[in-house]
């Protein structure tokens, strides 16, 4: 890694071990100043850890990190004097009303957003006179947000943002996030959404058992591993073993061929699927989406 880079986090060599057991293993990375930075991997990967010391929460075992310049185990009142941190699970007095948190909050800052102008572009209005505890789990993810940024701050961490959200909800995160970016606000995103990762991240890093196992672009990342296939949904089932060309199920009464989409293939499916009788509802030419690449690298068995 380019020891002279000055983006806005840097993580170079990082351990942390608890014990016996090590967390993050020897995870280096390097975000620029203004981007969207996806950071995915499976429960237990290391993810929380990581932000956690970024954060200045818990020291590394070895390694250094810099955020904005800062090391934020030596200088942590510095480094979130300049940072904002959206936790996951809340962030507010349970008994305070949505306003009065804004209001405190924006006290403690030198020039912070209007807590009315959040409270409308995170769709607070109707709430903002009830206590964080009569808010429904969406609503205290939008305030959670709206303290984390409230400050101006020029790097921010987003924990699962949308976690709980309705469609609406989400859409309003997503466009204020890219907001941040247009005004050269750093983001630190963690998220299970693949498609919010896919959507609104510059660049993306999974990890799993503390090391980076893919990097790159969310366009990098499906690109570099793309197979073209062929979809196709029945309205019986396929007895596989008869089709010329392999195919597996991926959902009942939905299939999916690992071979180019070529006039051939189609033309033999068609035939193989005639010989059992067999209608096809649809057949779709499907490449390769994000959340494909991360469970081919992390696998698809649950994790304890």
């Amino acid at each position: 890694m380019n020891a002279t880079f000055d983006g806005a986090l840097v993580l170079e060599d990082v351990f942390k071990n608890f014990g016996s057991t090590t967390a993050v293993n020897g995870l280096s990375l390097r975000v620029s100043q203004g981007e969207v930075f996806c950071l995915l991997g499976p429960n237990g990967a290391g993810k929380t850890t990581t932000i956690d010391m970024c954060e200045g929460f818990t020291r590394p075992t070895s390694g250094s990190i810099r955020v904005l310049g800062l090391d934020p185990a030596a200088e942590p009142v510095r480094v979130r004097e300049r940072v904002g941190i959206m936790l996951q699970g809340g962030g507010s007095y349970s008994g305070i009303r949505v306003c009065e948190m804004l209001q405190l909050s924006a006290k403690y800052s030198r020039n912070p957003l209007d807590p009315d102008w959040l409270i409308e572009v995170l769709g607070l209005q109707g709430v903002a006179k009830n206590s964080y505890r009569r808010l429904s789990g969406g609503q205290q993810q939008r305030l959670s947000l709206a303290l984390a940024i409230i400050g101006r701050p020029e790097l921010v961490f987003l924990d699962e943002p949308t976690a709980g959200m309705d469609a609406q909800s989400r859409l309003a995160v997503w466009d204020l996030i890219r907001a941040l970016r247009r005004d050269g606000v750093t983001t630190i995103l963690t998220t299970h959404l693949m498609d919010e990762a896919e959507a609104l991240a510059d660049h993306i890093i999974i990890i799993d058992h503390g090391q980076v196992v893919a990097a790159g672009s969310p366009a990098e990342l499906v690109r570099a591993t793309d197979n073209p296939s062929l979809t196709f949904e029945t309205a019986t089932e396929v007895d596989l073993s008869k089709l010329r060309d392999s195919a597996h199920a991926t959902s009942p009464l939905h299939y999916r061929l690992d071979a180019p989409p070529t006039p051939e293939v189609i033309a033999s499916l068609c035939a193989d699927l005639a010989q059992q009788r067999v209608m096809i509802r649809r057949l779709d030419s499907a490449h390769r989406n994000l959340e494909d690449v991360f469970l081919d690298l992390t696998g698809r068995e649950l994790r304890s």
